[in-house]
């Protein structure tokens, strides 16, 4: 229902044949000089052409640091591995984000475990309360490590937050 395996991330996904096209003709196209290598700046503008946002230092250096030293740059190869990945992260924080909206029926912008045991009941009429608030709690916790902005108050009957 939720993820292909509990707690798992799901499984790889491959670009279509044209998305796989428009990776590396962005690559070329900020690969101005044809080194055969983005620099960093070059994986900025990649980043800000592929995903509509500049990356920030934190994410820059982490990806440059992941770069093999004998080489002055990003890859090509390299390059497609981390738009592949970052694509899927996407996706994944997407269809999170499709599951919150289609248990939100009061279009409130959060849960309450009262919204969410309803929602159990519905596809798992079987599945124990205690299961159900244990998801509640997984849940929050796994949107919160995928940085998703979700909280979940302390009130007496709790609310899980997707912003």
């Amino acid at each position: 229902m939720f993820f292909s395996q509990a707690g798992a991330r799901p499984r790889m996904w491959e670009a279509s044949p044209s998305e796989h096209k428009k990776w590396v003709e962005v690559f070329k196209a900020c690969d101005e000089e044809n080194k055969g290598y983005l620099s960093r700046e070059d994986f900025k503008v990649a980043v800000v052409m592929l995903f509509g946002y500049k990356p920030s230092k934190i994410e820059a250096d982490a990806v440059m640091s992941s770069v093999d030293p004998n080489t002055s740059g990003i890859l090509l190869k390299e390059f497609l591995d981390i738009v592949r990945k970052k694509k899927e992260a996407q996706l994944y924080r997407n269809e999170i984000r499709h599951i919150f909206t289609a248990f939100d029926r009061h279009y409130r912008g959060y849960l309450t475990l009262e919204d969410f045991k309803k929602a159990f009941k519905q596809v798992a009429p079987k599945l124990s309360e205690r299961i159900i608030l244990e998801v509640f709690r997984l849940l929050s916790k796994l949107l919160k490590s995928e940085g998703v902005q979700a909280r979940r108050r302390q009130s007496a009957r709790g609310q899980l937050l997707l912003r």
